[in-house]
């Protein structure tokens, strides 16, 4: 795809500065949110500010969405003023992460119109990921349709096509994210134990980041927000909860298990009530520093 007209939806912390990637690609952009801030912000990267989702999607072919939650998603996109009500819109590109099911059921709406097509691309590798275009994509679509969508897609980062049955994607957004929330929880519980012991917790990040525990909380996290105390790794835990949540469910609705999963899930509703839906998703240390009395956090050299 050369540099083109697109639209986009959804400019908060990792639709802004996919938005900005785009703008700074050559791409010309017609964006849309209903936080005034957020939205500002992209107009005055050169952005044209539109009034509505329908309206974005009435200026231009191509329409990326990203949202928070699946509820969001659908109304966003099928909704009264949604980007299906648009004139001139083909192709919905959406970046969220909403789980297979809502992601075959909005291609399905989109296709029965007979005119708009839905890539399913959610994106993982956080706010840092957005901004320095490292992001990876995962793609479920057309595969015709993919080779038109790929450039624009790589524009963010690396890109997976992982089929063209829509929620393909999803399903590896989700694998993938019950992972990452499965090293942090039980990074947690491991690392206050050693602390309770009278392990120095930098000595033990430096020993498992060499030995066969190291996982993503080890290497970035816990040395990144947990150690300082800043809990600002920049993801909110309500939606870690809301992703570890859809992917255990959507697992039992196959028949498939997710014993380990349950148990990941219940810790980030004990951590999303006890620190608040906006909490930082590393606050889950901190639930595990109440429950055992001790403080995760580096100490004084000398």
């Amino acid at each position: 795809m050369a540099r083109s007209e697109v639209g986009f939806v959804g400019v908060g912390r990792m639709g802004g500065p996919m938005l900005a990637r785009l703008i700074a690609a050559g791409h010309g952009v017609t964006a849309f949110d209903v936080n005034e801030e957020s939205l500002a912000a992209v107009v005055a990267k050169g952005a044209r500010r539109a009034g509505s989702a329908s309206e974005v999607a009435s200026a231009v072919e191509t329409v990326l969405v990203s949202l928070p939650t699946p509820d969001i998603v659908q109304k966003v996109i099928l909704g009264d003023g949604g980007v299906v009500r648009g004139n001139r819109v083909r192709t919905v590109i959406d970046l969220s992460t909403t789980g297979p099911r809502i992601a075959a059921s909005v291609a399905a709406e989109l296709a029965a119109g007979g005119r708009v097509t839905l890539v399913d691309a959610p994106v993982s590798g956080g706010v840092a990921g957005a901004v320095n275009g490292t992001l990876a994509v995962m793609v479920s679509c057309p595969r015709d349709l993919f080779g038109e969508v790929e450039p624009l897609l790589k524009t963010f980062g690396k890109v997976f096509f992982c089929g063209e049955k829509p929620g393909l994607a999803q399903t590896m957004k989700l694998a993938n994210n019950l992972l990452a929330a499965t090293a942090l929880a039980v990074t947690s519980e491991a690392m206050a134990m050693g602390v309770k012991a009278g392990l120095d917790p930098q000595v033990m990040i430096d020993v498992i980041n060499v030995s066969s525990g190291r996982n993503t909380a080890t290497m970035d996290k816990f040395p990144r927000s947990v150690l300082p105390g800043t809990f600002d790794f920049g993801f909110a835990t309500a939606l870690s909860y809301k992703d570890v949540r859809l992917c255990v469910d959507e697992a039992e609705a196959m028949g498939v298990p997710m014993v380990v999963g349950a148990a990941v899930r219940q810790m980030f509703a004990v951590t999303n009530a006890t620190f608040g839906p906006s909490s930082d998703f590393t606050s889950i240390a901190k639930v595990l520093e109440q429950w055992a009395k001790v403080e995760i956090r580096s100490r004084p050299k000398g």
